[in-house]
């Protein structure tokens, strides 16, 4: 989906509500669809005054609440206590290895996994609307700075 895609996308999301377009949702709109990563509430408020907006917290949570509903950004909880977002991008199911030391997200996507996940399903007589699947464990880099981390 190109990038004038998504923004026009957003502002006619909004406009079909009868909600307005404003320059302080744009700009969260901005930062978050194009963010490269898995983003918290408070760091897309921080990057924004990082850029010299002004907007508040409240504003930030309720724009992200938006585009959520949207469908061009996706929820993430990787367990720390508060919600994560990244861009709703064309591309096939993916996974999350997450750091328990230092955070950091790091995305994959392997086709055995979708067969086992649709094999276990219909073996069971059911069928697979939506997953996820999300690995905790120490990160590589972290391994290394501490050689006593245990793996599985």
């Amino acid at each position: 989906m190109a990038d004038a895609d998504v923004g026009e996308r957003f502002r006619a999301f909004l406009r079909d509500r009868n909600l307005p377009v404003t320059s302080q949702r744009l700009a969260i709109a901005e930062l978050l669809l194009h963010a490269p990563g898995h983003l918290s509430a408070d760091d897309v408020a921080a990057q924004l005054v990082e850029k010299g907006h002004t907007i508040g917290l409240a504003t930030v949570y309720r724009t992200i609440d938006l585009l959520v509903a949207s469908g061009l950004v996706l929820e993430r909880d990787f367990g720390e206590g508060f919600r994560r977002f990244e861009p709703a991008r064309d591309m096939p199911h993916h996974y999350h290895l997450t750091c328990t030391v230092c955070g950091a997200v790091s995305e994959f996507h392997d086709d055995r996994i979708e067969e086992i996940i649709r094999a276990s399903a219909l073996a069971r007589g059911f069928v697979a609307a939506r997953h996820r699947l999300l690995i905790g464990g120490t990160c590589r880099d972290c391994r290394s700075s501490s050689p006593d981390r245990r793996t599985l």
